[in-house]
């Protein structure tokens, strides 16, 4: 858990000294002067009603003073664009309550962090709750904040864990299951999963998944709506728990195979397009984590002045035998070419905060090609870096992201369909946006960086709705519909 470091309060002898008079110092003739004004009060009783009358009319004016400041110009008082929105659960609408699951659900998973992905030492990404590592504020060449850092180098396949940590801590949270709308069941499926994509012997793959359900099953709060009010958080792709007996063996498990979750909304970073129909995609946690609003809007004037000399930029590496990233090779082609655009081949720097946020925050628009899957966490470090996406498939984000991002796409992104001539002449294209276009688009971009963005999971009250806020409430409509 994180707590706050407080500042050491001042004594009040030390604050009086500071801001106030010293009564030692009052002269024999101030004393004397009191003395008169006190004893002409006392013997002129209308003087002491024009006094008693002068003082209340003081006191009125100075609190219409506090309430409606006088300005000259009211314009230009410096305020944020819009209120900030505060989080509530009124009225029962929405009342979380969260499982106690057994520790080999989540938390003792931890304990073997090192085997939890066979492809990267985990350790480092499960601290701090899943937020990572701390870093170095970007744009700033200062330290972490000792009290509470903002910025984390986070996984992008950790969302489970954050999710988890925020709502122990939401407001919309409920002790008491009777008065529950909607039960979450904090179970880290990703990284289970992700510890035994290697695994050959498919009921030891399974076996988590299986004995997670056979719990639930059992619990009185199930058998109410069959599950129909049970959500689950997955930090990885729908591919990895939809395992076929058709076709190539990836490592994925059966999970979302099994009849009782299929019963549940499964809350995860992709849906799978066709047959994901209680699936719903969430955004992949960036390196922000604010706790406060006033955070979110000193960064939204940072990117919304930040110098773009690149037309566009590709971060990515080729992807050798999947057809749905043949078009990364296109970009990286065309962006190598052009002098109007950045490219950061995939090494050792796209794991650098600092270099993927920074060459997108030298951009107008960020080239947005399918990976080993259709999304991609760079979607969501664009939209943070106040940069335009730029789409290939109708399934990186429009088809998976509806509770976050507008109806209209053209709002704030570009679509050129990876197959259609417009993709072969991507520098040609963009440049043909007027600038009025784009200056709209890129106020659109910077303005939906809240509710992309994972706040931090101890932060409290802190003044607008985040993704985990967004997803709750999409959630609750979604489960009293159904």
């Amino acid at each position: 858990m994180f707590f706050r470091k407080q500042s050491p309060v001042a004594s009040w002898t030390a604050e009086k000294k500071k801001h106030y008079y010293d009564d030692s110092k009052i002269s024999k003739d101030q004393s004397l002067s009191v003395t008169f004004l006190t004893g002409t009060l006392k013997t002129n009783p209308r003087l002491k009603y024009i006094a008693l009358i002068l003082l209340f009319l003081s006191a009125w004016f100075l609190l219409l003073s506090f309430r409606f400041p006088l300005t000259k110009n009211d314009s230009k008082i410096s305020q944020p664009a819009e209120l900030p929105w505060v989080p509530t659960c009124q009225n029962g609408t929405l009342s979380v309550y969260v499982y106690d699951l057994p520790p080999e659900f989540n938390i003792a998973l931890l304990q073997r962090c090192r085997k939890l992905n066979v492809y990267t030492d985990m350790c480092p990404h499960v601290a701090n709750r899943g937020l990572g590592q701390p870093i170095s504020p970007l744009g700033s060449s200062t330290a972490p904040s000792l009290t509470r850092p903002s910025w984390y180098a986070t996984h992008q396949f950790i969302t489970e864990m954050i999710f988890h940590a925020r709502v122990e801590n939401h407001a919309c949270r409920t002790w008491d299951p009777e008065r529950a709308t909607l039960f979450y069941i904090p179970f880290y499926g990703g990284l289970d999963a992700s510890s035994k994509f290697r695994e050959a012997n498919l009921t030891e793959r399974d076996a988590l998944s299986v004995r997670l359900v056979d719990f639930v099953q059992q619990q009185p709060w199930w058998k109410r709506n069959q599950g129909k009010d049970h959500f689950l958080v997955l930090g990885r792709t729908a591919w990895d728990f939809m395992r076929t007996g058709q076709g190539v063996d990836f490592g994925a498990n059966c999970l979302l195979n099994l009849p009782a979750v299929k019963n549940m909304s499964v809350l995860t970073v992709e849906r799978q397009p066709w047959q994901g129909s209680n699936q719903h995609g969430i955004p992949y946690p960036s390196y922000f984590h604010p706790s406060t609003w006033q955070e979110v809007r000193t960064w939204q004037v940072k990117v919304r002045n930040s110098k773009r000399p690149h037309l566009f930029s590709f971060i990515g590496g080729p992807r050798k035998g999947l057809e749905k990233a043949a078009i990364r090779d296109e970009l990286i082609t065309q962006c190598s070419l052009s002098t109007r655009c950045e490219l950061l081949k995939c090494g050792s720097k796209c794991h650098e905060p600092s270099h993927v946020i920074g060459v997108m925050s030298r951009s107008v628009f960020c080239l947005q090609a399918p990976g080993d899957s259709f999304t991609r966490r760079s979607t969501f470090d664009s939209v943070l870096a106040g940069c335009i996406p730029v789409f290939f498939s109708q399934h990186t984000a429009y088809s998976q992201y509806r509770w976050f991002l507008p109806e209209d796409i053209s709002e704030y992104s570009v679509f050129f369909d990876e197959k259609s001539e417009a993709s072969r002449r991507i520098e040609e294209e963009l440049a043909k946006i007027p600038d009025e276009r784009v200056e709209q688009m890129r106020e659109k971009v910077t303005a939906l960086i809240p509710r992309l963005t994972y706040t931090h999971p101890n932060a409290t009250g802190v003044g607008f709705e985040d993704a985990v806020d967004v997803a709750l409430a999409a959630l609750a409509n979604h489960v009293q519909f159904k």
